[in-house]
């Protein structure tokens, strides 16, 4: 059997579409690429918003439409919540967040059993932390997933209904798996989960991100460490303290900022004021002197005022981010903040994203000044005529004139014409 899988959202969704082809590469069958003959497609989507949803049953139907004789599989956080979807587009098989394993075989039966009944895969509960094959997303930089879950429930966010509560690895799979990692070569290790610093909390032994991150250190002290979305709140003065005494990790910190307006974050049911925010950015920065921090940020959150417009505006700019990943909001059916009064036009949110997007421009120009004549050390991950492209430890991506360079990581002095973007 050839598939192919198709990948929405986010690094998570990304590490268990390479999970779910390791277990079918391990089963006998091999994956096809972009646009070849297949015998199975797999859509393993996104549902984070509403626009993410629409995203992943276009997909779907792109796909059916590019390959109207192969089996069309569906998973993922929109499979989780709407199911009923996918099985109008015509899905044959229709899986949620969990159940990967299971997944696998029924695609494989399905596909070479002939099987023509279509198959809904139901999400076992209680939900534990589903071990899946340690996988890569690029040849020099393994993913390694130690959570699952969240426990937040933020008024726009679904994604605690489409993965259930917070659930954790145990540290010693955890441990194990990066010290695999290290032997086969990669010289990062992307550390992910839906809600990473909750990890340990539902666990017995008082295991915390910390501890473990210290561990990962040590199984794998020739890879760079480097960390996925941190919740705000979670990262304390103990919790950089931490970080700074780990040798490996990388310098590049991203949060989920959302809105620098008090008022919207309450609205949000976010944990923190922007001045928490602020202190934990100049914590990080205190500890890791050239670190780039990033942030996720939502405009036109259902209420939010022209006043709190521009505090955020204005909040984007003090904190002076390496870059900025701006989302107009989306109204995401089954959230709180769907029913909220007070809904912003399509347009007014644009504009307001425009703005944010403009302000992470100049702050991201600030920050690249500050690194031109700097050596920093970069793990080159692709190679194409002649040059070698890959990124800093504090994420900036850098391209140089140079080959036999992929999989290595090597210092660089940085120029203007190095910098990508």
């Amino acid at each position: 059997m050839r598939f192919y899988i198709e990948t929405l959202g986010c690094k998570v969704n990304q590490y268990e579409s390479r999970a779910v082809a390791a277990l079918l590469t391990q089963r006998g069958h091999s994956e096809a690429g972009r646009g070849e003959p297949c015998d199975a497609v797999i859509v393993n989507t996104c549902a984070v918003t509403e626009t993410a949803s629409r995203r992943s049953r276009q997909a779907a139907r792109r796909l059916k439409r590019l390959f109207p004789g192969a089996v069309l599989a569906v998973c993922g956080c929109a499979g989780e919540i709407e199911p009923e979807a996918a099985r109008a587009l015509g899905a044959d098989i229709v899986a949620g967040s969990g159940a990967r394993r299971e997944f696998a075989e029924s695609l494989e039966s399905f596909v070479l059993d002939h099987g023509f009944v279509q198959k809904h895969i139901a999400t076992p509960a209680p939900r534990e932390f589903e071990l899946l094959p340690v996988g890569a997303t690029a040849r020099a930089r393994a993913t390694l997933k130690i959570q699952d879950g969240c426990d937040c429930f933020c008024t726009y966010c679904i994604i605690p209904y489409a993965r259930g509560r917070s659930r954790s690895i145990a540290e010693d799979e955890a441990v194990a798996r990066a010290a695999e990692l290290a032997r086969r070569g990669f010289r990062e290790i992307v550390i992910t989960g839906i809600e990473i610093c909750s990890y340990g909390f539902d666990l017995d032994g008082g295991e915390t991100l910390p501890g473990l991150l210290r561990a990962v250190s040590e199984a794998a002290p020739e890879a760079r460490i480097r960390l996925g979305s941190l919740e705000p709140s979670r990262v304390t003065e103990d919790f950089v303290r931490a970080l700074r005494g780990l040798p490996n990790i990388c310098d590049h910190f991203h949060m989920s900022l959302q809105s620098g307006s008090a008022a919207t974050l309450r609205r949000m049911r976010r944990k923190y004021a922007p001045e928490d925010f602020f202190s934990t950015v100049t914590r990080l920065r205190g500890a890791f002197p050239n670190a780039g921090v990033t942030a996720d940020v939502i405009a036109g959150f259902p209420g939010e005022t022209e006043a709190e417009f521009l505090e955020t505006l204005t909040f984007l700019q003090k904190c002076e981010f390496s870059a900025l990943h701006v989302f107009p909001y989306s109204i995401r059916p089954g959230t709180a903040a769907a029913a909220m009064e007070n809904q912003l036009p399509n347009a007014e949110k644009k504009a307001r994203a425009e703005a944010f997007r403009a302000a992470g421009a100049r702050t991201r120009a600030g920050f690249i000044e500050k690194q031109l004549g700097k050596t920093l050390e970069v793990l080159f991950e692709r190679e194409k005529g002649g040059f070698s492209t890959g990124h800093s430890g504090n994420y900036l991506e850098i391209r140089e004139k140079i080959t036999g360079a992929r999989g290595k990581l090597l210092p660089v002095v940085v120029s203007g014409g190095s910098i990508i973007g």
